[in-house]
């Protein structure tokens, strides 16, 4: 008797890398993508209506980061399991993303037989780092030396402003994204540059580039 298939669904913003990692998946007979979406606006489409177990989801997608997405997608289908796709391993990035709730992190590099192993390993309740990332975990636990304090010193919210100043938004645009007032989106960036001792958007994009904040560069 068959296994019953794992439905996947994938959002990254990278067509070239959504399509080979699409195409890997669907050689797997217990594997059934349902679908694909470059945005997480898109990504909320789609599981809206079709029956996901499982959601690979980029971290450095544009507007609505991977972060944000998997907030917004558990909200919307808290019985969705997802799994993170970063080309980083840093630390804070996977703490943030398993506190948004997700239950598996995969660097890029590894995405072929370690995100199998995730996805079926997700799919039986449990939690899956590919080997990079649990490596950096563990070391951040044992390193009584902090590492890279500057990404864990801007909160959430503020991170997602500084997503949006680095790919190009004004902030009358940033306000309506994210239901702010204006003047709270000023307040932001001004606390962002002061924390970050950063002193124009072009360091902020510079920052939020070299950090994986976003992916404009790609």
């Amino acid at each position: 008797m068959n296994s019953p298939k794992v439905h996947i669904a994938l959002a990254d913003d990278h067509r070239m890398f959504l399509h080979a990692l699409r195409a890997l998946l669907e050689k797997e007979p217990d594997i059934d993508v349902i679908g694909v979406a470059g945005t997480g606006d898109e990504l909320l489409a789609l599981v809206a209506d079709k029956p996901v177990d499982i959601a690979c989801v980029d971290i450095g997608m544009p507007a609505m980061n991977g972060i944000e997405t998997t907030r917004r997608l558990l909200t919307l289908r808290p019985n969705i399991k997802v799994i993170g796709l970063s080309a980083f391993s840093d630390r804070q990035f996977v703490l943030d993303l398993l506190n948004a709730g997700a239950r598996g992190y995969v660097t890029k590099a590894e995405a072929g037989e370690e995100l199998l192993r995730a996805i079926h390993t997700v799919q039986l309740g449990k939690t899956y780092l590919c080997p990079d990332v649990a490596a950096t975990v563990t070391n951040a636990l044992l390193d009584n030396t902090p590492r890279d304090t500057s990404v864990p010193r801007i909160t959430a919210r503020e991170r997602q402003v500084l997503q949006l100043i680095a790919e190009g938004h004004t902030s009358g645009r940033i306000a309506d994204r994210l239901h702010l007032a204006p003047s709270t989106v000023e307040v932001h960036r001004r606390n962002i540059m002061r924390k970050l001792d950063l002193h124009s958007v072009a360091e902020l994009t510079k920052y939020a580039i070299r950090n994986g904040i976003t992916t404009i560069s790609g």
